[in-house]
């Protein structure tokens, strides 16, 4: 029903990254690497955050959420595209997120956010089982970029929300997320669920 898009063919931001983030970071470092680095790093994330230590932890966020666009790009432009890589990026990217939704700023979100949230990400993860199961290996399209774009800019609106003190921030952080949520729809759909 959808074309399923070509996982080697870079994003405009790839040139971006491309052209600066990634010359700083040595070829011997693999975009699964980077992945991994996500995983092991998401706890000590929560940790700073759940500890009140958001000094540190909301630019931890940040930093560990912009590694998703880096190994991509990465893996992309280094032409480094592997099954595994297409795999585990997004669930660490689902970790993150999915953590951090729940165990920090949940009390400042409207609950049925949350669970839409939550619900897609588990939706996509246990489709992205399937498919693998099947032999099948489908690579993020631009809805589901687009989406982890938008988790990340509702989160850390919360998160900077926290840290400063500007409850403010929270109605927009929610608005954001709901737009997160309309393209995680689509992406459920065009990923071919």
């Amino acid at each position: 029903m959808f074309s399923k898009r070509d996982p080697h063919k870079p994003y405009p931001h790839d040139h971006l990254i491309g052209a600066t983030v990634m010359r700083l970071i040595p070829p011997s470092v693999t975009p699964n690497m980077v992945t991994v680095f996500r995983f092991v790093t998401t706890p000590i994330v929560l940790w700073l955050l759940l500890t009140g230590r958001y000094a540190l932890g909301v630019p931890a966020f940040l930093l560990v959420a912009f590694t998703d666009a880096l190994d991509g790009s990465m893996a992309r432009l280094r032409r480094q595209v592997t099954a595994w890589g297409t795999f585990y990026d997004p669930l660490a990217d689902k970790l993150l997120i999915g953590s951090v939704i729940l165990l920090v700023v949940l009390p400042l979100l409207p609950f049925a956010l949350a669970c839409a949230v939550v619900a897609l990400e588990v939706m996509l993860t246990v489709g992205g089982l399937f498919r693998r199961r099947r032999g099948r290996v489908v690579s993020a399209n631009g809805f589901g970029k687009t989406k982890m774009f938008l988790q990340v800019l509702g989160v850390s609106l919360v998160l900077v929300s926290l840290m400063i003190g500007a409850p403010a921030l929270v109605p927009l952080a929610v608005a954001v997320l709901w737009v997160a949520v309309g393209f995680a729809g689509v992406s459920l759909v065009t990923y071919g669920l």
